[in-house]
């Protein structure tokens, strides 16, 4: 069934009411870009392959402006960039995410001279950017990173490990967040720019996700950067960090509704040819209840993503509760969008190539990173305990420190 379906059945009437003139003329435009040249592109089959396919489209996606709502922090068409790249391919998406984590530090905090340098080329695809906060022991409790970085004269001294880091061994630019102040927990933390080709910076081995992802560990030993690699003031790294996800993170729902509406034009186009029992597959009463189901969730899951980015593109504050909710809701909501179609799919939804197959790789993931849905649920009611009354929040608190999972 064609790609063009999908603005049929989840296009952006469902959430016009969040939107404004441009941002359908925006969709628009890039459901059109990503039918031609994003969604007959083929699975790269290797991780070898991943890696030279993510940079190709990295400057494809440049060449068509699709990372520009980045520059402005304009996040409901970021959101649409990415709810139609993931739906025409995966792998397109994680190099959209990765170009907007990578690209909206420096938005928030970069110098002139450091936009000046790194900014342009993130985006118009010629600079690849990683997002180096995870650690092996340092996941969702962020506060318990271990690589430091300190200062030496007109030098910072990098060392430590980072682990499941898309982009690892690819990128240009590093946005690496390291311990500045040791044991000031999450108020000690700084963020720097780092050049890939800057010694000391080692590509530490690939690791290998089910769907093509290029993902890996990058080790620092005594990695130097100069002075004015710093990001945004001392200490102030972890609060970076978070406002970055903060933007990000509804995005990631975008991504998860363009997948679930991808499997739910398979599933429709399957249920309404495939033949059993002298009828076809849409006849039977379980057919149709599950792809009622899976309809109403995917307006459900847009309807909190676009709620969250229409609150921020209205005011600068931020958006913490809303954009929690929507990655939350969305990102199982595909899931179980996803799984259905595979349900209906049948025999031909497990064979490895067909499209509701790839999607089942392809959206696991976002469950995880960039915060897991049990951190999420965490952060909500941290939120709601918070607005309601700041003693009752207790324990909740410290889910503040805990929001940085697989980034």
């Amino acid at each position: 069934m064609s790609l063009v379906g999908i603005d049929r059945l989840s296009g952006t009437e469902s959430v016009s009411p969040l939107l404004d003139a441009g941002h359908i003329e925006l969709a628009s435009r890039v459901a059109h870009v990503c039918h031609t040249r994003l969604a007959n592109r083929p699975e790269p089959p290797s991780d070898d392959d991943a890696r030279r396919e993510a940079r190709a489209l990295m400057g494809l996606m440049g060449e068509l402006e699709l990372y520009s709502p980045v520059r402005t922090l304009h996040l409901r068409a970021l959101c649409l960039v990415r709810e139609k790249v993931a739906a025409a391919n995966p792998l397109a998406d994680a190099v959209v995410a990765l170009q907007a984590l990578g690209g909206t530090p420096l938005v928030l905090a970069g110098t002139d001279a450091q936009r000046s340098r790194w900014l342009d080329g993130i985006l118009h695809g010629r600079t690849m950017a990683a997002f180096a906060m995870t650690e092996a022991e340092a996941g969702s409790d962020v506060a318990a990173m271990r690589t430091t970085a300190r200062h030496d004269g007109t030098q910072w001294v990098l060392d430590g490990t980072k682990h499941l880091i898309s982009n690892a061994g690819i990128a240009d630019l590093y946005v690496v967040f390291a311990v500045t102040t040791p044991g000031a927990g999450s108020r000690g933390i700084s963020a720097f720019l780092v050049d890939a080709d800057t010694p000391g910076l080692v590509f530490d081995g690939a690791q290998r996700l089910a769907a093509p992802h290029p993902l890996g560990r990058v080790r620092f030993d005594r990695c130097r950067v100069p002075e004015n690699a710093l990001l945004g003031e001392r200490d102030r790294g972890f609060h970076l960090g978070m406002a970055t996800l903060d933007r990000i993170r509804p995005t990631v729902g975008a991504a998860a509704c363009g997948m679930a509406a991808r499997a739910l034009i398979e599933a429709l186009g399957h249920a309404t040819t495939r033949r059993q029992f002298g009828e076809p597959l849409a006849s039977f009463q379980l057919v149709r209840d599950k792809i009622g189901r899976m309809a109403t969730e995917l307006e459900a899951a847009r309807l909190l993503v676009y709620r969250a980015a229409w609150e921020k593109d209205r005011h600068a504050g931020r958006i913490t509760l809303e954009a929690a909710m929507a990655k939350s809701f969305a990102t199982e909501a595909a899931q179980r969008i996803v799984d259905e179609a595979v349900q209906i799919a049948g025999g031909a939804g497990v064979l490895v190539g067909h499209p509701v197959e790839r999607l089942y790789r392809a959206v696991r993931a976002l469950r995880i990173y960039e915060g897991t849905t049990e951190i999420q649920r965490l952060v909500i009611a941290n939120e709601l305990l918070r607005q309601t009354s700041p003693a009752a929040s207790g324990s909740a608190a410290t889910t503040g420190r805990r929001e940085g999972e697989g980034t």
